[in-house]
């Protein structure tokens, strides 16, 4: 039985990890299993930024042993996050696509920042609990995560594309350990960092922790080794040392480093002295809690109230001054439509979500322009932070608030594109909905839709819509509107019939 468990899987650009933990009746979870394999999928990156076919293979390999161990889980209990190699690469659609196949479940890219937030929530949970500052740090195979908060709040979160993988790579050519080649990427992670030090710098954090592979790695030799009982300034610059002592990375031979981490300490090493440097650290301690952690936590709100979404969708309003109660009638009426067009057991309720929060949004470009201000909205959603939200998420919600209006020529092309030409009849009756609920609300003004229109005969190809010929005699502006998007839907094989009805009827 798997009920009251939940998997996260994480896909790292030098360990993929999957952890499956237990739900408890007081909201703590209870890790059952991990599994952790190194694939350095940053190391499969080619010059041209494109995941090679043998990195590739090599990670479907791996997603399909993860397959197994999750074949009785169901999509709800599941996420998938993938990180810093993922966002970069060139063809990491077209291996997602296989990928997703291999595991059985959808793979989200997440965003550095939404990283680094899911992180937080990992290492604060494993942590005892304080309201006191601190400042957690992420050394990963492409990227590092900074981030600062009280209790279980990030505060400020930044990533930056420094990570173990890509730094070793990069600055210990043949594996040689030399004073130059630490210099080098020393110099080169500090002058990353300096772009946004000054963030994290001046707050007055009262304790640093490091997370996952690389912290972890250092805090043991560390101790082992007899140079510091936490992770220390003094204790990395004589690790430093021990290492150009082995000349070579396959000659490292240091107490407390395990065999999977020896290939790329180096570069984590580097980058650790780097920030210690930039941000006047001189100790740290570690956490157990990481990515993996703070997505299952996250996963574990989202099937309750607390869907930290809900909260990003909330500040967006407020902060761009939108009209709520016109996004709630447009919101309230598309959700009526679409609830008509699509059979409730094929409902896709988290996609449901997506079109509310898309509909409260629709208006948000208004803020820069009011000429095309659906693409305007679009660029914000897309390229905006929005914490909760994977990348996929956000896509879909800036797309649907760029397609609410305008030509449904670009719409399909777009569509098709996304959807490699096998467009669901959801998403279609989905913007369908979205589109004739911004018509009809564009007075500005509650009426009673329920007594005004309903769906009928809904088909593949269409469907008619029975509205009111009272309310369509009083509204010819609207009327005019809806034959031309009616128009525009035809050549694409959708048929929707306009009938006035009396409201009796």
């Amino acid at each position: 039985m798997t009920v009251n468990l939940l998997a996260t899987v994480d896909l790292g650009s030098n360990s993929f990890r999957l952890l499956i933990g237990k739900i408890n009746s007081d909201g703590t979870i209870v890790p059952l299993d991990q599994i952790k394999e190194t694939v350095r999928l940053a190391s499969g990156l080619d010059a041209k930024n494109n995941l090679t076919k043998e990195s590739q293979l090599f990670a479907l390999e791996v997603l399909t042993r993860f397959s197994e161990r999750l074949s009785n889980f169901k999509k709800s209990q599941v996420r998938v996050v993938g990180t810093s190699t993922l966002r970069v690469a060139n063809n990491a659609a077209e291996f997602i696509t296989i990928a997703n196949k291999a595991l059985g479940f959808p793979i989200e890219v997440i965003s550095g920042k939404e990283e680094a937030r899911l992180i937080y929530i990992g290492a604060m949970h494993s942590l005892a609990y304080t309201t006191e500052k601190r400042l957690v740090i992420d050394i990963g195979g492409g990227s590092t995560e900074f981030i600062i908060g009280e209790g279980y709040e990030p505060q400020i979160m930044e990533s930056v594309t420094i990570g173990c993988v890509s730094y070793t790579g990069r600055y210990f050519t043949d594996g040689q350990l030399t004073e130059a080649n630490f210099n080098n990427a020393i110099y080169a992670a500090r002058s990353k960092i300096q772009s946004m030090e000054h963030l994290f710098a001046e707050h007055d954090w009262l304790l640093a922790i490091g997370t996952s592979g690389t912290a972890k790695t250092l805090y043991d030799m560390c101790v082992e080794n007899g140079l510091s009982t936490q992770i220390s300034y003094d204790g990395m610059l004589q690790l430093k040392k021990k290492l150009i002592r082995a000349k070579s990375i396959k000659n490292i031979a240091i107490t407390g480093i395990k065999d999977d981490r020896r290939a790329v300490i180096a570069g984590g090493l580097s980058i650790m002295l780097a920030i210690f440097e930039e941000l006047g650290i001189r100790e740290m301690t570690i956490a157990d809690g990481s990515l993996r952690e703070g997505v299952m936590y996250d996963l574990m709100g989202r099937k309750s109230d607390s869907d930290l979404r809900e909260v990003t969708v909330v500040d967006l309003k407020k902060r761009y001054g939108l009209d709520i109660v016109q996004g709630e009638r447009v919101a309230n009426l598309a959700v009526y439509m679409q609830s008509q067009l699509i059979r409730p057991e094929k409902t896709n309720h988290e996609n449901r979500k997506l079109l509310i929060w898309a509909c409260e949004l629709y208006e948000i470009g208004l803020t820069i322009s009011h000429n095309d201000y659906h693409k305007h909205g679009a660029y914000i959603l897309q390229n905006s932070d929005l914490a909760g939200f994977s990348k996929p998420e956000q896509t879909i919600i800036a797309e649907l608030v760029k397609a609410h209006r305008g030509s449904v020529s670009k719409i399909f092309l777009k569509l098709r594109k996304m959807y490699r030409d096998k467009i669901k009849m959801g998403v279609v009756f989905a913007l369908i909905s979205f589109r004739l609920s911004v018509i009809l609300n564009r007075g500005r003004k509650d009426f009673n839709f329920i007594e005004v229109l309903k769906v009928d005969n809904v088909s593949k190809s269409g469907f008619s819509l029975l509205m009111s010929k009272e309310w369509l005699t009083n509204n010819p502006l609207t009327l005019f509107s809806l034959n031309e998007e009616i128009a525009q839907w035809l050549p694409f094989g959708y048929t929707v019939k306009l009938i006035g009805v009396k409201e009796d009827n």
